[in-house]
């Protein structure tokens, strides 16, 4: 047993200086026969295709999805380039959605290159890649972002056609807006004499309300005896506040976002009620709720827990040191953490059903719930005091998800937009639903969103005089397929239903 365990070690050793070093896509010719047969037995590597490799967990359930959500652009990178070498590109349209900030695992990636075989190569998952042999991005219109090898901005704005704007209005109305002139886009419309794509483009700047460059535009292209005809390429006009200010596509996405999903969640939310006018018996109808709630909610995220450990630790009759298993330790940890949190965010239900602005007293609290639901294991010495400061400082990973959060800079550039505009809108009842969605969207902390989101859903229901609603451990699925249609295809009506489903089941009068 202990030779077996030095030998995997050792394979394991040869893995982490790989990783070390930046690689994500390994190739056999990285791994000894060895080592690789030894690495894939104990599961902490896949196969994506044969000869190629990706890192992952011994623990990933058969069939999951995570490992290769994770390592999917860096792979693509990795195996790309070491197929075309510097002789490819992806489309001008996936350039635009990246560039965008929509890192969303795509289903077929369209990839350019010199050398194409103008085939499909089928990756796991239902992901694919289908490569043509056609121009791809080169000098002055190359633009290399994490070994991805992408159109600029102002080169893919004029080679994709009319129907993406329509069908991918938010991805490039977030590019149109964090441009902040028109030069370099210019220079390329009037180089290459582009006279339709610069009537589409004037026409989007003027539709998201940039109409000095739309006027910029049509001016020097028509002085070059261009004949422009400016047309609207997207389906409806969509002003994009501090557009050519703002440099963060990431924080123009969420605004947009926000913007066009909100109609969709009046029209499949219960309408706001007036605040209840007894604090009271709200807080203790919350309390008489706790048990259930913190059951499913924990059971949500994978911990296992059970009514009778809730109200033991809820009863302060838990002892850290009497659980030696760590499995159950955390699982006891994450209970009591859920409590002192609860408790917190009592506190904000009341401050709400007294009149406070609920989107005020979420930016004031939000950080205060979830310092509470990790003090106990910083007590416990598993996690560090310093991990509880601010925002994650890290990538973060949805279990099973296509939609890959936003970086840790973005984070930051987002959660002061997102308190904006929970406090900004007007509706109660959307506060609720795109409060909780744009909240796990963002995914500010290294864990604990979900719970913390479904805390922040049930202090807008308050505030929408609505009752504290419990998401059950049995609905997951449908909870994560709703989140997950808004998340990767910006379809928001299947998580309003879902969440008044939910609603009607915790008061049936609705």
């Amino acid at each position: 047993m202990a030779i077996a365990a030095e030998k995997l070690a050792q394979s394991l050793e040869v893995l982490h200086a790989l990783q070390s070093s930046g690689v994500t896509a390994l190739r056999s010719s990285d791994l000894s026969r060895t080592h690789r047969e030894r690495l894939l037995k104990a599961g902490f590597i896949k196969d994506v295709i044969k000869g190629w490799y990706i890192p992952s967990r011994p623990d990933e359930i058969t069939g999951e999805s995570t490992a290769w959500y994770t390592s999917f652009w860096g792979f693509c990178a990795q195996y790309l380039s070491a197929r075309f070498g510097n002789d490819w590109s992806l489309s001008p349209e996936q350039s635009l959605q990246l560039h965008a900030g929509d890192t969303t695992v795509p289903a077929q990636l369209l990839v350019r290159a010199a050398k194409a075989g103008n085939m499909k190569t089928d990756f796991p998952h239902k992901t694919s890649i289908f490569e043509t042999r056609a121009t791809f991005a080169q000098g002055d219109a190359l633009a290399v972002r994490d070994g991805l090898r992408l159109f600029s901005v102002e080169a893919a704005l004029i080679l994709v056609p009319e129907h993406f704007f329509k069908h991918n209005a938010t991805e490039a109305r977030t590019v149109l807006a964090i441009m902040p002139d028109a030069s370099a886009l210019l220079g390329r419309l009037l180089e290459g004499g582009h006279t339709s794509a610069a009537g589409r483009l004037a026409g989007a700047f003027r539709s998201i309300g940039k109409d000095r460059i739309a006027d910029e535009i049509v001016q020097a292209m028509k002085a070059a005896s261009h004949d422009v005809r400016e047309i609207n390429p997207f389906a409806d006009n969509v002003a994009v506040l501090n557009a050519g200010r703002d440099s963060s596509p990431h924080v123009h996405r969420i605004r947009l976002k926000w913007a066009a999903m909100r109609a969709d969640v009046i029209a499949h939310f219960p309408a706001a009620r007036p605040v209840t006018n007894d604090a009271n018996a709200y807080l203790t109808a919350m309390d008489d709720l706790y048990v259930t709630d913190a059951y499913h909610s924990l059971s949500i995220e994978g911990y296992q827990v059970s009514p009778a450990l809730i109200d033991k630790v809820r009863r302060g009759g838990w002892n850290p040191d009497g659980d030696t298993q760590d499995r159950a330790m955390k699982d006891a940890l994450a209970a009591r953490g859920y409590w002192e949190a609860f408790q917190v965010v009592r506190d904000s239900v009341r401050a709400v059903l007294h009149g406070d602005d609920a989107g005020a007293v979420a930016e004031r609290d939000l950080t205060a719930w979830y310092r509470a639901l990790f003090t106990p294991s910083v007590g416990a010495g598993i996690l560090k005091a310093s991990q509880l400061a601010g925002y994650r400082s890290a990538p973060v990973y949805i279990r099973g998800s296509q939609h890959v959060p936003m970086n840790v800079e973005a984070v930051r550039d987002c959660m002061p937009v997102f308190f904006d505009l929970v406090q900004s809108e007007p509706d109660p009842a959307v506060r609720v639903v795109l409060g909780h969605f744009v909240f796990v969207y963002i995914h500010p902390f290294l864990d604990g969103n979900g719970r913390t989101a479904r805390f922040l859903m049930n202090v807008m229901m308050a505030a929408a005089g609505l009752p504290w609603t419990v998401i059950k451990v049995d609905d997951r699925a449908d909870y994560m397929a709703a989140l997950e249609a808004a998340s990767v295809r910006d379809d928001i009506v299947p998580f309003a239903q879902f969440l008044a489903r939910t609603l009607k089941d915790a008061d049936p009068a609705l």
